[in-house]
């Protein structure tokens, strides 16, 4: 019980201002829905606060909860046992990915009990546990996050962990999914049909695709305008939630009410185990750290500008609903958030130079782009032919990480040093990247903090109490 509340804790221990009602009334139960007679969106799905809160709770707990862990084998050159303090937006990536897969392979309708032993469920828990050998354990991301210019023991930005997950998915035949990550704001449909079709002329060759646009929706404020749209999407078929967060907390976001938006909060830190088959009673308890039943709730003017919407299209058929949804209940505001195309146009390279202009050039086929200026977008820089901005981290090289870093020694990921044409350096290394990361989520970066004030993430009693320092 002790975790379900310090979900709802501050970095200090203190409750977090920021959360709605964390205990309220004389239960000490969290007020994480209104009794109010309101309509409630979790993930597509539509529920009465008063009518139906038995049913929301059973829903929220359904979703994998994936938090800071403690003890797990050490993690790269920093021999880090803990992710406490710098992997929150790790573990919101895992939750969307999680929340994919549960949705494709046991379906929306799916929920849990802690008496489920479903080998499917079983089989996507033990992906997201912390070892070398799970495919999408936080070893796993933070390694192949290098590749993304971000070294074991930094904070990720919502663009960050979608091209990383993007390209951990190709390795797990099982999981049987794509991902596909809409760059520059703009959903170009010509480019998801040449990754999700094998036969162009049969649309039952289509494989799976989480879709995953990663925006910035304001300055340091997300701006209200963008805010209509935002809600839209929660009510969409297929949405698999949205990653994002407040500042210096990343959360993944799964649903609203009236003007709040309902989130599963990583900041509690548990310990590392294995699923197994869930036999044994320790399996059981473990399983159970994977579950929270009450969700956190905050207005959705407090959230970061940077996030990331995410969608799940089992098929060809729910793609192109899904295209059609987006035109005609997200993008019909004045303000659209984001862009759909059909092909990537010759003109994308917009043509800034030197300092950035703040507007983009007639040119251009940001058509949709949010009105802000092009100084809010920290990863916006245009790169002479062939060099590689260092600085940018939307564009790196995953065949020289894969055949030179530790995670090409890993048991799961031997013999992976293959060219891959759908790899980001695909696209010119002239285009304008608009990343929608922000570095508000985790003021901690360990390879940066001055060797004066750094300590040890664990003490000699396997402690992390002092693992987290803010610089």
């Amino acid at each position: 019980m002790d975790s379900v509340f310090e979900a709802y804790l501050g970095p200090d221990g203190v409750l977090a201002g920021a959360v709605v009602g964390a205990v309220a009334g004389a239960t000490g139960e969290p007020d994480d829905i209104p009794q109010t007679n309101t309509t409630v969106w979790i993930l597509g799905k539509r529920y009465n606060a008063i009518q139906e809160l038995d049913l929301i709770r059973r829903d929220v707990q359904s979703r994998l909860w994936c938090t800071y862990r403690r003890g797990f084998v050490p993690l790269g050159e920093p021999q880090l046992t803990t992710d406490k303090g710098w992997g929150c937006m790790l573990r919101c990536g895992q939750m969307v990915l999680a929340q994919a897969l549960i949705d494709l392979h046991l379906g929306r309708e799916w929920f849990w009990t802690p008496e489920t032993r479903d080998q499917t469920y079983l089989k996507i828990v033990s992906r997201f546990e912390d070892c070398r050998k799970s495919y999408f354990s936080i070893h796993q991301i933070a390694l192949m996050g290098d590749s993304e210019d971000k070294k074991v023991g930094q904070w990720f930005g919502p663009n960050t962990v979608a091209q990383v997950l993007k390209k951990l998915v190709r390795y797990d035949d099982w999981c049987s999914l794509m991902i596909h990550v809409a760059m520059d704001n703009t959903i170009v449909t010509d480019d998801i049909l040449n990754l999700c079709l094998e036969n162009p002329q049969n649309d039952d060759s289509w494989k799976p695709l989480l879709l995953i646009v990663p925006l910035r929706l304001g300055l340091s404020d997300i701006n209200p305008i963008y805010i209509p749209a935002l809600k839209s999407c929660f009510e969409l078929l297929g949405f698999s939630g949205m990653i994002g967060g407040r500042p210096n907390q990343a959360l993944y976001f799964m649903g609203y009410v009236d003007d709040d938006v309902l989130f599963l909060d990583p900041h509690t830190t548990q310990r590392s185990g294995s699923v197994g088959q869930k036999t044994s009673q320790d399996e059981i308890d473990f399983d159970a750290t994977f579950h929270q039943r009450y969700a956190g709730r905050i207005q959705f003017t407090q959230m970061d500008p940077s996030l990331a919407l995410c969608f799940l299209c089992k098929t060809r058929i729910s793609f192109d609903i899904l295209m059609e949804d987006l035109k005609t209940k997200v993008l019909i505001t004045s303000t659209p958030i984001f862009e759909i195309t059909k092909t990537r146009s010759p003109e994308w390279v917009s043509s800034m130079s030197g300092i950035m202009p703040s507007i983009l050039t007639p040119t251009t086929t940001y058509h949709y782009f949010p009105s802000i200026t092009a100084t809010n977008y920290n990863c916006e820089e245009q790169q002479p032919q062939g060099q590689t901005n260092n600085n940018n981290s939307c564009n790196n090289s995953f065949e020289e990480f894969l055949c030179s870093s530790e995670l090409s020694t890993s048991s799961s990921f031997q013999s992976v040093c293959v060219n891959n044409s759908d790899d980001l350096t695909s696209y010119s290394s002239r285009r304008t990247i608009s990343c929608g990361d922000t570095e508000d989520f985790e003021k901690l970066s360990y390879s940066s903090l001055d060797p004066s004030k750094r300590r040890n993430c664990c003490n000699e009693d396997g402690s992390d109490d002092d693992f987290e320092i803010i610089s």
